[in-house]
C-alpha cells in the first residue's frame, strides 16, 4: 500500500481550509484517510498551520511520500530538515 501525505480541503466555497492526513495513494482526495497530522489554514493572516512533527516524523520514516505542497509545508516548517539529517545520521552509524 502507497501512503501519501496530503492535503484535505474542508470549508465552504471560496473559503478553504486544509487537514493534513496520511491517506493511501489510491483514496480520492477527500476521501478515508488513516490519520490527521495537522491542519493548514491560507485564509488567515498571517497563515496558520500547525503540524504534529512527530508524527509527521514517524510516517516519514515508515515510507510515506509527502505530496509537492505538503513537502514545501514541511521545509518551511523545518521538518524535512530534522528528517534528512536523522535519515544520514542512522546511515553514519
Amino acid at each position: 500500500m502507497a501512503v501519501k501525505i496530503r492535503m484535505r480541503r474542508m470549508g465552504s466555497k471560496r473559503k478553504p481550509f486544509y487537514r493534513l492526513v496520511v491517506a493511501d495513494s489510491r483514496t480520492p482526495r477527500d476521501g478515508r484517510f488513516i490519520e490527521e497530522v495537522g491542519y493548514y489554514n491560507p485564509l488567515s493572516n498571517p497563515k496558520q498551520i500547525k503540524i504534529e512533527e512527530e508524527r509527521v516524523l514517524d510516517w516519514l520514516n515508515k515510507g510515506a511520500q509527502p505530496s509537492d505542497t505538503v513537502r514545501s509545508l514541511l521545509s518551511n516548517a523545518g521538518i524535512m530538515k530534522k528528517f534528512h539529517e536523522a535519515k544520514l545520521a542512522a546511515r553514519n552509524k
